[in-house]
């Protein structure tokens, strides 16, 4: 394997480095005089993480990017990523562990984030991961202990519109 195995060509340039997975710019602040580096993943039209950028020595023009610079900013960007995602997925599946009739049951809501309609699946599994039971609620539905209890006691009827 030859170390030209990268079928983009990385940029290096002042103002401008990428590899084959992100593209740092260095663009001038709007807020101010100074500079700011955006940081855009492949593919994506709008930056992942947008920060201040270093003056260069003639305190007018930015300094220019570097390598060091450039995998400082990636893992940066990377880690902010990550982050967001982590987020996104701990808002739009949630559960929670309660007792049923003969062990522990846990109750899971997954929120579909249609723009159109929007809807959550609220499931029920034994601790071992069977499951139990399934049914399509309101993206609204707010899970907890008491929420979740009162779907297992009801023998997983559908609930209502949950919202309390």
């Amino acid at each position: 394997m030859t170390d030209d195995a990268h079928d983009t060509p990385l940029l290096q340039e002042p103002r401008l480095w990428q590899d084959e997975q992100w593209t740092a710019q260095v663009i001038k602040n709007e807020d101010d005089d100074g500079w700011a580096v955006a940081m855009f993943k492949a593919g994506e039209s709008e930056p992942a993480l947008v920060g201040p950028w270093t003056m260069g020595r003639d305190k007018k023009n930015p300094k220019p990017l570097d390598g060091a610079a450039f995998i400082t900013l990636v893992k940066t960007a990377s880690e902010f990523v990550r982050r967001s995602e982590q987020q996104l997925h701990a808002q739009i599946n949630q559960s929670v562990t309660v007792n049923g009739q003969d062990s522990r049951v846990t109750v899971l809501l997954c929120i579909v984030p249609d723009e159109d309609n929007p809807y959550a699946v609220l499931r029920a599994q034994y601790e071992g991961g069977d499951a139990l039971a399934e049914v399509k609620v309101e993206a609204g539905f707010k899970l907890n202990r008491q929420t979740a209890q009162a779907w297992v006691d009801a023998d997983f009827a559908r609930p209502g519109n949950g919202r309390r």
